[in-house]
């Protein structure tokens, strides 16, 4: 016996079943229990005891315990009968929202012509219907949403700028949280023709929806060598310098290029696109200085090059140094620190830029109370310099290059008993360096609190001389070296 649909299409009907989902749960739940009921017509043995041959006893059929466990607890209450009409619902929705997605990826490969207006209609469901639903995303993909949305991206005709940010804005839908889509998308095409838009006089909108669509896909590692090679480098670069873009796009343009800097083969493209000073110039804008530190970071990591790139930025080390005394942003501190460690490590000119910007006092702050890491790092660059300071002063005085690994105190006691000088002007050259630069250094120290307190002018020269007062009697053996 058969009943009309209620969700049947128009001009036709479906046939159904009288009987609903829980009454057929309740038939294969006999059969579970009961053996299945051959030879009592119904199948039931509800309220009697199946016939058994005395003779010869039937081997027992195996059960699905579980399955029937399920079964139960699947199967509606006696009292109440509500629920197969709510179990009914729920799959009829699902049916529902199944053939509404057939629908719209019908209507994105039906082709363009008069059919354009239907598939921007249609690509705006689809990024509708997967900006916030997972299961859509992976639905739609599976339908095949993907190729046409990308062959879009290249059919402006009579909808124009409309075509191409309807399929820009579904295709970033699609990618949020699913590396497969974004496998798919990059598969399909999709980064040269948005390298097309975005060079081809594309509007703010359309550059601010390339550049977020760059940023999604360039969160999987597998993208990240063909995007890094497709060229969009420098378009990215352009991006986040703010040229042409808005405020969201130079934010995204970023956090991008953080992703692609992650790839060390990406480092060449990178650089060749102005990549180290873009970022060198953007530290000190509070929203963006962490993210390009920690760019700049993967950049002088990657190779020698990107290195002498970052060096040779203008303003490079006095930038980084100042970020030093950010005592509110423990972060940047340490990926300043890092970016300093490297640079000193390898070059002796970087090494003087750093004790010319007074990088030391600034330094012997971070050992004292910056973060454990941001300690280690600065305890490292202070090494670093104090080494080549002791070469310099030994190098000066004797032309003999002397052991740098930490001042030495060598005796003076017999010079001090012939020649009656006190016991400072005894201490090795080395040590009286040493000691000079720790003085100067909190001097500059003293005067960058002064500047930065705004307090008046006349009150700093008394703070340096209080400072020499201070400092007189102080020696290298307090310092945490």
């Amino acid at each position: 016996m058969v009943a009309r649909c209620a969700h049947a299409d128009a001009g036709g009907f479906r046939l159904w079943p009288v009987f609903s989902a829980a009454a057929l749960r309740r038939k294969v739940l006999e059969v579970l229990t009961c053996g299945g009921g051959g030879g009592d017509g119904g199948g039931s043995c509800r309220g009697r005891t199946p016939y058994r041959s005395p003779q010869r006893m039937p081997r027992p059929r195996p059960r699905s315990d579980r399955l029937a466990e399920l079964l139960r607890a699947e199967e509606p209450s006696e009292c109440g009968g509500g629920g197969d009409d709510e179990a009914d619902a729920a799959a009829a929705r699902k049916v529902e929202a199944l053939e509404e997605l057939k629908g719209v990826v019908g209507a994105l490969q039906a082709g363009g012509g008069k059919a354009c207006v239907p598939r921007v209609e249609a690509a705006a469901a689809v990024r509708r219907k997967a900006k916030e639903d997972a299961a859509a995303r992976e639905m739609l993909a599976m339908l095949g949403a993907i190729p046409p949305l990308v062959a879009m991206l290249d059919e402006g005709g009579d909808g124009g700028e409309e075509v191409t940010a309807a399929a820009l804005y579904a295709l970033l839908n699609l990618g949020i949280g699913n590396d497969t889509n974004k496998a798919a998308i990059v598969q399909a095409g999709a980064v040269h023709k948005m390298l097309r838009i975005a060079e081809g006089g594309a509007s703010a909108a359309l550059t601010e929806a390339v550049v977020a669509n760059f940023l999604c896909l360039s969160a999987l590692d597998a993208n990240k060598p063909v995007i890094g090679a497709s060229g969009a480098a420098p378009f990215l670069v352009r991006a986040f310098q703010g040229a042409c873009s808005t405020e969201q796009a130079r934010h995204d343009a970023l956090r991008a290029l953080l992703n692609l800097s992650i790839a060390p083969a990406n480092a060449p493209h990178l650089l060749a696109a102005g990549l180290a000073p873009a970022l060198v110039a953007s530290v000190g804008d509070a929203p963006v200085t962490d993210r390009a530190l920690a760019a700049l970071c993967n950049l002088v990591a990657a190779c020698p090059e990107g290195r002498r790139a970052v060096s040779r930025a203008p303003d490079a080390v006095p930038s980084l140094v100042d970020v030093l005394n950010w005592a509110d942003e423990p972060g940047c501190q340490e990926k300043a620190a890092y970016v300093l460690m490297v640079l000193a490590h390898r070059s002796y000119g970087d090494r003087a830029a750093m004790a010319e910007a007074g990088a030391t006092s600034a330094l012997l702050e971070l050992t004292l109370v910056g973060t454990a890491l941001a300690q280690k790092r600065a305890s490292r660059i202070l090494e670093i310099l104090r080494a080549d300071k002791g070469k310099q002063v030994a190098g000066d005085a004797s032309g003999v290059v002397a052991t740098v690994s930490a001042p030495q105190e060598r005796g003076c006691r017999g010079e001090e008993a012939v020649d009656g000088e006190p016991a400072d002007a005894c201490m090795s050259a080395e040590k009286r360096a040493v000691r000079q630069l720790v003085q100067q250094s909190l001097q500059s120290n003293m005067r960058r609190i002064v500047r930065r307190a705004r307090l008046p002018q006349d009150l700093a020269p008394a703070s340096a001389e209080s400072l020499k007062a201070l400092t007189a009697s102080s020696t290298s053996k307090s310092l945490p070296f």
